[in-house]
């Protein structure tokens, strides 16, 4: 499935303009559309480096060693670049010789925002590993299908989700090592390995990681984008993938960052969850490669987070709507707490013009308000607004290398100005779905274009706005929630017969499951039973609380849920 992000981009960055570095990079000045109706896009091509992620993030290292890498928003924790470089090194070569983690094998993470989540992805990918990455509120059901279909050999988290580990790897009928990252003074769980031991010990050998082979079009990164027609799917995305995104975001009209010199570093909220892959690519891995400070947030608490913009003198922000309307709105946010703010950037659904100009007025700054456009499968930036573009209902045309096309049903391409689904072709565009050929014929025609199965229209200038979702992803506070997953969970009760579930609006949350159940002929239950039922199953954003019991589920003659009918006849 799709896993869609918009984005918003408000910046100043005088020190990216006048960088020599993209001096090179140009508008064209002729039409972005070609004759056969396909968009390219206006910026530059791209030059891809011939390097792994891994080399790619550190090749700068020797300009800003001393500078901070990462640090905890509450403790002050963190690591310099050199000593984040050493410790990963460290952590990869005993990931080698203890644990024989060889190339291409996947190792899951699964830790919240915490300093050493850099150190712990960097380490697998120079120990020639695939790192899978988990949400670390899901339940051990969800974790033990996705260590079973990643085929991960390890699995990297915290002491406290540890007992979930367990119970995952017991459902699934699989041993693996756990290794943890303990970041207090609590003993280590039995049964696991610390981190902090593999990465500090000054003995390992790390001439063992001159054996790892790996090259630019090799996985590196296994995130797993939600279905609404299955279970979610392996998205298989490469070093070459990553970096070409990192690359076609450098671009001085794009740039979400500063350049780092000897008087300035940017500081980088780390809110966004950076096992998403907007976190992980726009967030994680860019702004260390151009060395910014990564301030990581493990537990979002109002009070705190807007500390933390003030105290960290944050600059540069990644956020998702609700966190948007909390800075608009919060009696603590002032226009002090966004004294040094350059750029925000909204992830994961788009906000109401209302909405933004309520957080603007907060920030009391005259700055340039972007939105962008990108998906799991795309590493995920699409495109992009220019700098001081005021088109806020536009993404902007696509990205360097980048190509487009909107077409209709039949996949024949639309021209200017009328509504179809998008379709992309660029070095961003993943690999393909891991072990799942069904889902890849779906997810691309035989010419090798990516069906992105979202509707929208670009007008003269390939400045693309996002019209609607042919795909029905529910989105609850920017996380993903098929509703296949929910459906099937349903099922699974033994009073029902048949289930379907929607996303309808919600007032906090964007979005929120509602539920359609059909109960077998003879059977009762209550809507707080089904809930507890599914609830304790799921993370806490896929709840569902909302339940109507119907007589039918509208199906397609195909049997496909007709989830339009439903929202027809109920909302």
């Amino acid at each position: 499935m799709v896993a869609k992000y918009l984005f918003t981009v408000k910046s100043t960055f005088n020190s990216v303009k006048q960088s020599s570095k993209y001096a090179s990079v140009v508008i064209r000045k002729h039409s972005v559309w070609t004759q056969d109706r396909v968009i390219k896009s206006p910026y530059k091509d791209i030059e891809i480096p011939n390097l792994t992620l891994y080399d790619y993030v550190w090749q700068n290292l020797d300009r800003w060693p001393e500078r901070t890498a990462s640090v905890c928003a509450e403790t002050g924790r963190g690591y310099t670049f050199e000593q984040a470089f050493n410790l990963s090194n460290r952590f990869a070569a005993n990931l080698r010789t203890k644990f024989k983690i060889r190339d291409g094998d996947t190792v899951a993470v699964m830790l919240p925002n915490i300093p050493d989540y850099s150190l712990v992805s960097l380490g697998i990918l120079a120990a020639g590993g695939v790192i899978t990455s988990i949400n670390p509120i899901y339940t051990a059901h969800e974790v033990q299908r996705q260590l079973k279909m990643s085929e991960a050999k390890a699995i990297v988290t915290l002491p406290e989700v540890v007992p979930v580990i367990k119970e995952s790897l017991k459902i699934a009928k699989i041993s693996i090592p756990i290794i943890v990252v303990k970041i207090n003074g609590n003993p280590a769980p039995e049964g696991t390995v610390l981190f902090n031991e593999l990465s500090e010990d000054i003995h390992t050998d790390n001439s063992v990681l001159k054996e790892v082979r790996r090259s630019v079009n090799d996985i590196c990164f296994l995130p797993y984008s939600s279905g609404t027609t299955g279970l979610p799917k392996g998205v298989e995305l490469s070093h070459r993938n990553i970096i070409a995104n990192c690359e076609q975001i450098n671009d001085p009209i794009n740039a979400m960052h500063n350049e780092t010199t000897a008087s300035h570093q940017d500081s980088v909220m780390g809110v966004l969850p950076f096992f998403h892959i907007y976190a992980a690519t726009v967030l994680m891995f860019h702004k260390l490669s151009i060395g910014a400070k990564l301030v990581a947030l493990a537990k979002f608490q109002p009070e705190t987070f807007l500390k933390t913009i003030e105290k960290q003198k944050t600059n540069i922000m990644m956020v998702a709507p609700p966190l948007i309307l909390l800075m608009g709105s919060h009696p603590a946010a002032t226009e002090k707490t966004f004294e040094h703010v350059q750029l925000v950037c909204n992830g994961a659904a788009p906000l109401a013009a209302s909405d933004v100009e309520r957080f603007l007025h907060r920030t009391k700054r005259d700055i340039d308000f972007r939105q962008g456009y990108g998906l799991t499968e795309t590493s995920p930036t699409v495109a992009i607004s220019p700098r001081r573009s005021k088109r806020y209902e536009a993404t902007g045309p696509p990205v360097g290398s980048t190509e487009l096309r909107i077409v209709d049903g039949d996949l024949k391409n639309l021209g200017p100005n009328e509504t179809g689904e998008i379709l992309i072709r660029g070095p961003q565009v993943m690999r393909g779905y891991r072990d799942n050929p069904q889902a890849n014929k779906e997810a691309f025609t035989a010419d090798g274009w990516f069906r992105t199965g979202d509707l929208a229209v670009a007008d003269e200038e390939g400045i693309v706005s996002i019209a609607d979702r042919l795909k029905e992803l529910i989105k609850v506070k920017g996380f993903q929630v098929p509703p296949a997953e929910l459906e099937s969970l349903l099922r699974e009760h033994p009073s029902v017969s048949d289930a379907a579930v929607i996303g309808v609006p919600h007032q906090s949350k964007g979005e929120t499951p509602r539920a359609f159940v059909v109960l077998k002929n003879g059977h009762k239950c209550t809507e707080k039973q089904l809930s507890e039922f599914v609830n304790e199953k799921v993370a806490a954003y896929k709840h569902v609380d909302d339940i109507t019991f119907i007589d039918s589920v509208p199906k397609s003659a195909a049997g496909k849920i007709l989830r339009r009918v439903l929202r027809d006849q109920y909302c």
